[in-house]
């Protein structure tokens, strides 16, 4: 787990400024173009407790409260009135299955012409969802998607990560997703710093002789993330960077996407700039999407590490 002592010893002035970085350079922002992708956090409960997860999900971790589905009803309404071009809502926790409204928030989103993205670590949880999930599956065939979180193709790796016996149940869970024919994508961690076309044919080798049909060549099916770690050495990204590392400022996250999250003893949701920022105030844009349509400075080392220099995206 990131030690987070580190960080203000390590960043005592460094992405605090919205405007300056720490040389006096004019700090690169983003405008938000137009919202693709909206993010839901059904809650930071999850089965699990995984050694370097970045939102500290974990079977005691209540930070970020289950949302109801209510509450997101009411964003697909707003994302109606608004005319925004959404087209995904995405899920991710936590573990969206532990939500005791998620398969209710599933049926309204599908149903009011979105397509639905589930983050998902396929054990237990979703187990227990099985058949009303298959049973919306056919009612909505392609509305669903799901990325199910694998480490590594390895199972000792994959355990390092998540724990024990944490393999065998998501490997049966990512078997029933592909023999039951949902649209289906893979998570994968390069931590182990592994050269990428390593990662993807090992990843194909076991996806065939499990008879699961994802295309690990696939970059949108099989999605390996850089890691993030807030306590590492990592340079601000100013205005200039943009020209200098030939990255469009109109392909991070936050040019497209917003997640909402509901904190622990809030009386509503509220909407951030994007998902790996679920804790960070300076990041909170307000109770409704048409308050979260301004620019978002990277002031954060996330910004700088996943998104501009490790080139990730939660979208895919």
């Amino acid at each position: 787990m990131v030690d987070r002592s580190l960080i203000s010893r390590e960043f005592p002035r460094k992405f605090s400024d919205p405007v300056r970085t720490l040389d006096g350079s004019r700090r690169a922002i983003v405008n938000l173009q137009r919202l693709e992708t909206l993010w839901v956090n059904t809650g930071t409960l999850c089965n699990l407790t995984c050694e370097n997860c970045y939102i500290e999900s974990s079977p005691r971790n209540d930070r970020l409260s289950y949302i109801s589905r209510a509450e997101v009803a009411g964003y697909l309404e707003e994302l109606r009135m608004l005319g925004q071009p959404t087209h995904t809502i995405g899920f991710t926790g936590g573990e969206p299955f532990m939500n005791p409204d998620f398969l209710g928030m599933l049926e309204d989103t599908v149903t009011a012409g979105f397509s639905a993205l589930i983050l998902t670590n396929a054990m237990k949880p979703m187990r227990k969802c099985r058949e009303p999930l298959l049973a919306l599956q056919r009612r909505c065939p392609g509305a669903l998607q799901v990325r199910v979180s694998m480490d590594h193709f390895r199972r000792e790796l994959h355990e390092e990560e998540r724990g024990r016996r944490s393999w065998q149940p998501m490997l049966d869970g990512l078997r029933w997703l592909s023999e039951h024919g949902f649209s289906l994508s893979v998570a994968g961690r390069t931590r182990w710093d592994e050269p990428e076309a390593d990662l993807r044919a090992g990843y194909a080798e076991l996806f065939e002789s499990e008879g699961i049909r994802v295309n690990a060549a696939d970059p949108a099916a099989l999605v390996l993330f850089p890691e993030m770690d807030e306590a590492a050495e990592v340079p601000e990204i100013t205005e200039a960077c943009w020209d200098i590392l030939k990255v469009d400022p109109n392909a991070m996250m936050c040019a497209t996407s917003r997640m909402v999250v509901k904190r622990r003893g809030a009386t509503a949701p509220s909407v951030v700039a994007c998902t790996l920022l679920p804790y960070d105030r300076r990041f909170e844009l307000g109770e409704r999407l048409e308050d979260a349509a301004g620019s978002v400075p990277l002031n954060h080392p996330h910004c700088a590490r996943f998104c501009v220099l490790g080139g990730g995206s939660c979208s895919g």
